[in-house]
């Protein structure tokens, strides 16, 4: 998962910058008024506002702002109520695309997701066109400068982990979804500190992208990216090396 990989990583660096500006928090804040909506609003007993409240805090929102959204998910306060969709489609060198998105205005949603596509060479497909290229799996990313790979490994696989791919930077520990919390946990009580979780798609099998058709790959990710809606975009792209590294 090389290209997959490096993709995230350089997500993550940018989240910082997004952060500051905003975009990040907005999608932070949709998600956390979802699952409170969901499942309730105590982490303790609901896993994916557990994790919501997490990611929004390794983020560095305040507080404020966290209880605020989980006391709009569970009606103490009046808010946006958003729904899930989700999108198919395919984008340049063919590769395919999985699009998640929490709206108040799936007219507006489609219509964006749709320019991006169209704007880069890309395409919107049918529901089911592309999401059995993706598996659903449990993702914790470890610094690697400050942990060996023997300690994470014996936690991750003695708490039910499948794999722990490293590469000198970070380690990516990745699991079932029933197991992503146990690990999770597992790897904290280990003394290892969790710097990104989150469940995720991973690509059965990966396109390589090179040349124009990875730039123009890249531009689509970010557009993508960019948009209030979209939560997350997963693909099965190997992108460049060269190009990724033009966007770092």
């Amino acid at each position: 998962m090389a290209g997959h990989n490096k993709w995230s990583k350089i997500k993550r660096k940018k989240g910082v910058a997004d952060a500051k500006r905003g975009a990040l928090f907005t999608k932070l804040i949709r998600e956390i008024t979802v699952a409170a909506r969901e499942g309730g609003g105590s982490p303790e007993f609901n896993a994916r506002l557990r994790l919501a409240v997490d990611t929004a805090k390794a983020a560095s929102m305040p507080a404020e702002n966290i209880e605020r959204a989980i006391k709009k998910g569970t009606g103490e306060l009046e808010g946006t109520s958003y729904d899930e969709v989700t999108y198919e489609g395919y984008g340049p060198g063919g590769v395919a695309l999985f699009i998640e998105c929490l709206t108040d205005n799936t007219n507006r949603t489609v219509a964006d997701v749709r320019y991006s596509l169209n704007k880069y060479d890309g395409s919107l497909g049918t529901d089911g066109s592309v999401s059995w290229q993706f598996d659903r799996k449990g993702q914790v990313v470890i610094d690697a400068t400050r942990y060996s790979e023997e300690a994470v490994f014996e936690a991750a696989i003695d708490a039910g982990a499948e794999d722990v791919a490293g590469d000198g930077e970070e380690f990516v520990v990745t699991s079932e979804p029933s197991d992503f919390h146990a690990v999770q946990e597992a790897l904290e009580k280990a003394g290892i500190e969790v710097s990104s979780a989150e469940l995720t798609r991973i690509a059965k099998n990966e396109v390589s992208v090179t040349g124009k058709d990875a730039e123009k790959l890249v531009k689509l990710l970010e557009a993508l990216d960019d948009l209030d809606d979209v939560q997350k975009v997963h693909s099965n792209a190997d992108i460049d090396e060269a190009v990724l590294a033009g966007v770092e």
